[in-house]
């Protein structure tokens, strides 16, 4: 009877903690909200986008080509001989001050030649002085076998002397007279010959000097090809010598990209005549030199020079050569060279400055086309018409206005009218900035 009792005791014990479980359940379950009904709409995409920009577009063309001196002498022997005498540094890539003395041949040989001319002048000029003194006195036999032939004659009329003594005088006034005559001839042609002999003297005079070779400019010396003691001939090439108060370049730059450089102008071209003074401010070329060095970049200023003569039919680009002026003084240790000949460079020219050109990104433009953000949030494509293209950018002749904002990222998929999240991109608006003014 007890084990029975015992059975139902248990099971009122589960009873409690059972009890205990539901209240804790239904505490909890009246402290939580009913779920909330989600609203449904329309989703929005992010893309960065810039704003359609009028600046003053500063063109651009590059081109690129090797440093070249601005002249180049070349030393040519104009008389043979031995040299004698050299400049102590007379090397390749040494720089030599204007009138430094290069170089001397043996002078002997032109010294004897210059007095044998010399010699040979004041021979003529006793010659002159004997042929002078010689007219003198066959003039005075002149007269006196022209006064005996008168007197002969005048007997010959009285009976007194024969028809032989007149013939005999007039003999000897003919005579006389031819040797008065040949005098005179002698003494025509000695001016004549006094020009060639001064002409000879000179002649010698400029072989002389010719012994002698000095620096007609501040160069440099390269492919040198003579030693001292060594024999050269007349005609034969001596060295080079570079000047270094400038250096050229003759940048190859494309037709299209000079074509930018004068979208709107409409000044005349200079005539002929003016065109090497007037060339220079009709294109309003500022060419910049630059020289990859590595971590950095050298920069020379340049000075606008010619056109090339021709075009490049397979590249069709066109020389323009530019010009920098003293390169050595522009050296900074470590960071801009000299500009060695032979460098390869790069050529930036700009142009004069374009007004009001509308640019864009010319990654935003897309076969023809770009996308904008709207006033309502949404996804615009519009056509445009590009005049050109410059670098990074593209300038719009008419399809964009400025203020309207740009879509630069690419939105996946691209529907037009749909939801954007523009998000200006500042950095990107001011790279294009930077980029229309020229890096200026």
């Amino acid at each position: 009877m007890n084990e029975p009792k015992q059975s139902r005791w248990r099971a009122l014990w589960v009873l409690p903690p059972l009890a205990i479980g539901i209240l804790v359940v239904i505490f909890m379950a009246s402290g939580k909200q009913p779920p909330a009904r989600a609203e449904v709409g329309e989703p929005s995409q992010s893309v960065r986008v810039v704003e359609a920009m009028s600046v003053d577009l500063v063109p651009e063309a590059t081109g690129y080509g090797e440093v070249q001196p601005g002249k180049v002498w070349a030393a040519v022997a104009q008389v043979a001989g031995r040299v004698i005498e050299t400049y102590p540094r007379l090397r390749d890539g040494e720089i030599v001050p204007a009138g430094t003395l290069l170089f001397r041949i043996d002078p002997v040989d032109y010294e004897l030649k210059l007095a044998q001319a010399r010699a040979e002048l004041a021979e003529l000029d006793v010659q002159e002085q004997n042929a002078r003194a010689s007219l003198a006195i066959d003039q005075s036999n002149l007269r006196l076998a022209q006064r005996e032939t008168e007197r002969i004659s005048k007997l010959s009329k009285k009976g007194t002397a024969s028809q032989s003594d007149v013939d005999n005088a007039e003999r000897t006034m003919l005579n006389a007279r031819t040797a008065v005559q040949n005098t005179a001839n002698i003494l025509a042609l000695l001016p004549t010959q006094r020009r060639l002999l001064e002409a000879k003297v000179s002649q010698a005079e400029r072989d002389l000097a010719n012994t002698t070779v000095s620096a007609p400019f501040n160069l440099r010396i390269a492919e040198l090809a003579i030693e001292k003691d060594q024999y050269v001939g007349v005609g034969q090439t001596l060295f080079k010598g570079d000047a270094v108060e400038s250096v050229e370049i003759v940048a190859q730059v494309a037709i299209s990209s000079l074509r930018t450089l004068f979208a709107g102008r409409e000044e005349p071209i200079p005539a002929i005549a003016d065109l090497q003074t007037g060339l220079q401010n009709f294109t309003g070329f500022r060419p910049v030199v630059r020289m990859d060095m590595g971590r950095e970049t050298a920069e020379w200023e340049a000075r606008f020079i010619r056109f090339s003569d021709q075009v490049d039919p397979q590249t069709r680009t066109i020389g323009v050569v530019i010009s920098v002026d003293n390169p050595f003084k522009k050296v900074i240790p470590g960071n801009r060279p000299p500009l060695p000949k032979g460098m390869f460079v790069q050529v930036v020219i700009r142009g004069y400055t374009q007004s009001d050109r509308i640019v864009l990104p010319r990654s935003a433009i897309r076969a023809g086309r770009v996308y904008l953000a709207g006033d309502d949030q949404r996804l615009q494509v519009r056509p445009v018409s590009i005049l050109f293209s410059q670098g990074p950018l593209s300038v719009i002749s008419s399809g964009i206005e400025p203020g309207e904002r740009i879509v630069v990222s690419d939105p996946i998929p691209a529907v037009e009218g749909m939801l954007l999240n523009p998000v200006p991109d500042e950095a990107l608006q001011a790279q294009i900035l930077a980029a229309a003014r020229g890096g200026q």
